[in-house]
């Protein structure tokens, strides 16, 4: 979205909680360690990572295991408010640099019928995302509000993301081409 070049590299951290960890403080340490692991390998590059997660009741609802916990999930979700919090956490090991942040949205789905739940599951949307919906695709049809970032519910706050980025120096208004932002000054 922002148009500036990026390269996907999975980091290998398990994304659990600690028993008695309070949802932000556990989406926080996850988007750290996240970006701490990957930037163990590249420590000459700026590494931004994030976590997503959903709660509800109190309850952490991470990504479903099968089929049957997303049907509990989205059952649990369907006419009710519930929280979506993302952690974003941009270092670069080699200078030390860290910056994090924590956007949380409400969100409310409408009342839902089991056959309604049942065919967005057969979509497979449900099946690697925190709380067994994808707000960016079909199952922005199971939302009836949003109190807060769209773009936090699909997984990266982008207004506050770019902020971040450009606090740390990273982009510049492009002056020329297709993009409207440009990496500032050769950076990585």
């Amino acid at each position: 979205m922002i148009g500036v070049p990026f390269r996907v590299v999975p980091s290998r951290i398990e994304e659990t909680p600690r028993p008695g960890e309070a949802p932000r403080r556990f989406v926080r340490r996850a988007a750290r360690e996240k970006g701490e692991e990957v930037a163990s390998r590249y420590p000459a590059a700026h590494v931004l990572s994030a976590d997503t997660i959903v709660v509800a009741g109190g309850r952490i609802l991470g990504k479903p295991g099968d089929r049957d916990e997303a049907m509990g999930m989205l059952s649990l979700l369907q006419g009710r408010w519930h929280f979506v919090h993302t952690a974003v956490c941009l270092l670069r090991q080699e200078s030390g640099y860290t910056d994090e942040l924590c956007e949380t949205s409400r969100v409310r789905f409408r009342t839902l019928t089991r056959e309604e739940i049942a065919g967005y599951l057969r979509t497979g949307e449900s099946d690697d995302k925190a709380g067994a919906y994808a707000a960016q695709g079909a199952g922005n049809l199971l939302i009836d509000r949003i109190a807060g970032s769209f773009t936090n519910v699909v997984g990266l706050p982008m207004t506050q993301t770019l902020a971040m980025l450009q606090s740390a120096g990273l982009l510049a208004v492009s002056r020329r081409g297709p993009g409207w932002y440009r990496l500032a000054g050769g950076k990585r």
